[in-house]
């Protein structure tokens, strides 16, 4: 029974890191940094698969692009992609899915769930930010005013979506997502 058990895990973790890298392409350029639905997928694996599942999918999905497989936005890949400006946001949902998972799994509450979904936003926002600015050389309002403020309004439409689908995904699967 064990076997099959790390079976799921894993597989629960592939297919939340190839819906990250899925999610990723659906973008839109308005920058530096662009608008793309990865968020969305890095929030629900934290609500479905826990915190070190979440976390677990989000590596896969991090070291399959430094890898160099075409997986982060604009079907880029490789080291150089998370060099680049945006590289501390593709790091940041490591821990997104992580704070997502930990908060929820303690509580299990929908007002737990969005807490971890809010303080996993903000730690992605963190790690893209200090990142952005030590590659670009831009100050801090320069850079919050194009990598965070307009992503805002989106971001809460994200955790929304995923708070409300999260716990009713989980249901439908009958907790073989939430397994490890």
């Amino acid at each position: 029974m064990r076997g099959v058990t790390k079976t799921r895990a894993l597989t629960a973790c592939a297919m939340f890191a190839a819906f990250t890298a899925v999610f990723s392409q659906i973008s839109i350029p308005i920058g530096p940094v662009p608008i793309n639905l990865a968020t969305l997928s890095v929030l629900m694996a934290g609500g479905l698969l826990g915190a070190r599942g979440g976390a677990c999918s989000q590596i896969i999905f991090l070291l399959t692009g430094a890898a160099g497989a075409p997986v982060f936005s604009g079907f880029r890949g490789g080291f150089s992609a998370l060099a680049g400006p945006t590289g501390g946001y593709i790091v940041g949902y490591v821990l997104a899915a992580w704070f997502t998972g930990f908060f929820y799994q303690k509580r299990k509450t929908t007002g737990a769930l969005v807490f971890g979904m809010i303080v996993g936003s903000m730690t992605c926002y963190a790690f893209g930010l200090a990142w952005f600015m030590i590659v670009t050389s831009n100050d801090f309002l320069r850079s919050i005013s194009a990598c965070v403020i307009p992503f805002l309004p989106g971001d809460a439409l994200k955790i929304t979506a995923a708070a409300l689908l999260s716990p009713r995904l989980s249901r439908a699967a009958q907790g073989n997502l939430n397994i490890l």
